[in-house]
């Protein structure tokens, strides 16, 4: 491993802060301020992908600032792990923007300048969060996201939409007063707070009631953005905020900075040895394997689309965790190497396709304004296109071969079944069957139904054996024989909205039938190859 002095880091943050100046100067003129978030994205983007071959090579760029105390620095570092955050991040903020304009513009929304300003803030905390040296960085990092997507969060301004963002900082800056208790704890312990490939040193000699202490404060504060039950309420009442803001922000950076910051305290505060020294991981994928089982339980009766994806969203996240916990747990090499691979593969795999099914109810809401399962029926037939993305991304969800999430459940269960943990393989293959139970409605509704002959199904919140008879809109979509049929050339909406659909949808594929191809995996192997080689002294 080579630490290269670098600026770029710093810029990566840096591009979406000063972008933020000209797109609130710009308010009056839609083009140039959209031009604006459009070029910071690719800016984004460029500089942390030139940073990508040398992280694959086991390369560390560092930009160091200053120092806040002994042990201390005001220092960003970009690791073949941050570099899997910032690069999934940046690439998926392009595709938002692209996507934004079409939402925001299609619906008419108030306050476009305000909505966008806040975007580019998110992703400079995002890519702070991704590449953060130390906990104190990722602490102020962490915090810095909050505040700066409340304002989507509370886009709408209604009542629905405060009370959600209440919650919202309510549970998020509660989180952040766990981490900031876990940080203190660790630095008392060990006089830094430094990340290190397999874990800082001082921690295996501490006393392992504080380092179990500081461990349990740790996970639980990331926990709240990872939304591990009990602390995930606040992500399906934020579901509030526009579609791009659920896409991007509860898909990718909100909820993967919980996930990631999971993967720095397992990897590179405690490293894999004193996970397992400590019997601390076990606990860890308990609570996640319960989330997954029960999440989804739940999602089978949304027949909002959009809470259905968000308790989706809860189950998914603990894949990640689940196979991080197990494969930090676990003793022996195979079984941890597959574990860990599968969880941090699942991050951009999940991001993708979420992402999918995410702007396809975007796309739907914004073209015919219908947003409850129970009145899909037949909308295939009006966007044809987005729904058979909508029907890729789900069935990757549900680990069926060929899109992404095939892969990285693939290597999931190899691990739990090396490991010999047939509880966890076993709650993924349930968790499996139950994403088909609350996605294949969905998909039936718009593709095998028409008006006259659906029913609200009893997987949802109706009454049991559902209600037949069909739905009457105002918005000329689907009045007496259902929505109208149109061609897969674009009638059904703008490419604005389409386009990022089609695209997140073929990154789907792409991370399901290239994974070995595909840098991501490449990334993920890095990190995993370094995290396991190097223990930590004294355990």
């Amino acid at each position: 491993m080579t630490e290269i002095t670098s600026l770029r880091p710093l810029a990566a943050v840096l591009v979406s802060v000063v972008a933020i100046a000209p797109i609130l100067a710009s308010g009056s003129r839609p083009n140039l301020r959209e031009g604006w978030t459009l070029l910071a994205s690719v800016l984004t983007l460029g500089l942390v992908g030139s940073m990508v071959p040398g992280a694959i090579a086991g390369d560390v760029y560092v930009t160091t600032l200053s120092t806040f105390v002994p042990g201390v620095s005001l220092a960003l570092r970009a690791d073949a792990l941050g570099v899997l955050f910032a690069l999934l991040a940046s690439t998926l903020w392009l595709a938002a923007s692209f996507y934004s304009i079409g939402y925001m513009r299609g619906l008419g929304e108030h306050s476009q300048t305000r909505y966008f300003a806040a975007f580019a803030g998110s992703i400079a905390s995002a890519i702070a969060v991704a590449f953060a040296a130390n906990l104190v960085v990722l602490y102020l990092a962490y915090e810095l996201l909050t505040v700066a997507t409340y304002p989507l969060v509370v886009h709408d301004e209604t009542d629905a939409a405060r009370a959600a963002g209440r919650k919202y900082l309510a549970y998020t800056f509660g989180g952040g007063v766990a981490v900031l208790a876990g940080v203190v704890l660790v630095y008392h312990a060990t006089g830094t707070t430094a990340f290190a490939p397999g874990g800082i040193g001082g921690l295996a000699t501490a006393d392992p009631t504080l380092a179990r202490a500081a461990f349990g404060l740790l996970i639980t504060g990331f926990g709240v953005k990872a939304a591990l039950m009990p602390l995930h309420s606040w992500l399906p009442d934020a579901m509030v905020a526009p579609t791009p803001v659920s896409g991007l922000l509860h898909a990718v950076a909100v909820v993967k900075s919980g996930v990631f910051g999971i993967a720095r305290v397992l990897l590179d505060v405690y490293g894999v040895d004193l996970v397992a020294h400590l019997n601390v991981g076990m606990a860890v994928a308990v609570v996640a394997a319960i989330t997954l089982i029960v999440a989804s339980v739940i999602a089978l009766r949304q027949d909002n689309l959009k809470r259905r994806l968000a308790f989706s969203t809860v189950s998914q996240l603990s894949y990640i965790v689940l196979g991080l916990a197990v494969g930090a747990a676990t003793p022996g090499a195979d079984a941890t190497k597959w574990a860990l691979i599968g969880g941090l593969l699942h991050i951009p795999a999940h991001a993708f396709m979420k992402l999918t099914l995410f702007f396809c109810a975007g796309a739907l809401h914004v073209e015919t304004h219908t947003d409850d399962i129970s009145d899909m029926a037949g909308i295939g037939k009006r966007m044809p296109l987005t729904m058979t993305a909508f029907a890729v991304a789900a069935a990757g969800m549900a680990g069926i071969p060929l899109v992404a999430g095939f892969v990285s459940k693939y290597f999931l269960l190899i691990g739990t079944v090396t490991g010999g943990h047939l509880v966890f393989t076993a709650a993924l293959l349930v968790s499996g069957v139950l994403n088909i139970a609350y996605f294949w409605p969905v998909v039936y509704t718009a593709f095998f139904e028409s008006q006259g002959d659906s029913d609200e199904k009893p997987l949802v919140s109706g009454a049991l054996g559902g209600r037949l008879g069909g739905h009457t809109r105002a918005d000329g979509g689907h009045e007496g024989g259902g929505f109208e049929r149109r061609a897969v050339s674009g009638a059904e909406g703008s490419w604005f909205l389409i386009g990022p659909v089609v695209f997140a949808a073929f990154g789907s594929i792409v991370l399901g039938v290239i994974p070995d191809t595909a840098v991501f995996l490449s990334l993920v192997r890095t990190v995993v190859d370094t995290a396991t080689a190097m223990g930590v002294v004294g355990v």
